[in-house]
């Protein structure tokens, strides 16, 4: 079932989102050489609490972090650890919080210091491709739209897109209907509703898009080691385009 939220439902969702936007800004101020992704999710965990809400990843399904922090060629879902970033690296930390019955969810990826030009370009435009995306949505929409925008972009600059994970609805509960793919056909998907809450979420690599599972059963990587980047947005569904709730 596809949720339509009120006004004043999309609001709570919005304080939560700016817990995770307010949580990415913190973090992002720890990404030097030489820090763990094991401190850097106990940093998340303790600062979304500071702030009143609960890391909607903990305890998911089994998920056994606080949120995911993905390196390089980990696509998504990568747990902290006593791993230490370096020069170089790309990291994505996707957080989800949790904060007055409502859910909100955005990843973003990061240079850690000086990154080469391959890695540049694929944060760039994976970036680009996700505001591509939202710049189709409104009421009354197909889906698809958005989905083929972000396939669209993502072509053109040479990136692979992942197609086994996708984009989903999110309030009530961290997943809900509908999917959101990053690839498709204009004109096709079902048609948006003001009031819809979807979490928009292009996860590019700079080489091929076949992923592969890790023997932890929850970190999903490249299958040629290509760097990817992921970034997402809580957004909901106005009249005249969409309004996004995890930013400032």
């Amino acid at each position: 079932m596809i949720h339509i939220y009120s006004d004043e439902e999309i609001a709570l969702i919005k304080e939560s989102g700016h817990i995770t936007y307010l949580c990415h800004q913190h973090l992002k101020s720890l990404l030097v050489p030489g820090v763990t992704t094991k401190f850097l999710d106990e940093e998340a965990g303790r600062f979304i609490q500071s702030q009143g809400g609960t890391p909607s990843c903990l305890h998911y399904e089994g998920f056994p972090a606080n949120i995911c922090i993905s390196v390089n060629d980990e696509v998504v879902h990568g747990i902290g650890s006593e791993r230490t970033l370096k020069e170089g690296d790309i990291v994505t930390l996707d957080i989800c919080t949790f904060y007055k019955g409502f859910h909100s969810d955005s990843a973003w990826s990061y240079p850690v210091g000086k990154i080469n030009q391959e890695k540049e370009h694929l944060l760039h435009h994976t970036e680009k491709a996700l505001y591509a995306g939202l710049k189709e949505l409104k009421a009354g929409a197909p889906l698809g739209n958005a989905s083929a925008r972000i396939e669209q972009y993502a072509k053109r600059h040479g990136l692979g897109v992942v197609r086994e994970l996708v984009g989903h609805g999110v309030g009530c509960e961290l997943h809900e209907e509908p999917d959101v793919p990053n690839f498709g056909k204009y004109n096709t998907g079902i048609r948006l509703k003001e009031g819809m809450v979807i979490a928009v979420e292009p996860m590019l690599t700079a080489g091929k898009r076949n992923v592969v599972l890790l023997d932890d059963d929850w970190t999903i990587v490249t299958k040629d080691g290509s760097p990817s980047a992921h970034f997402e947005h809580t957004v909901a569904i106005r009249e005249d385009g969409c309004e996004i709730l995890t930013g400032e």
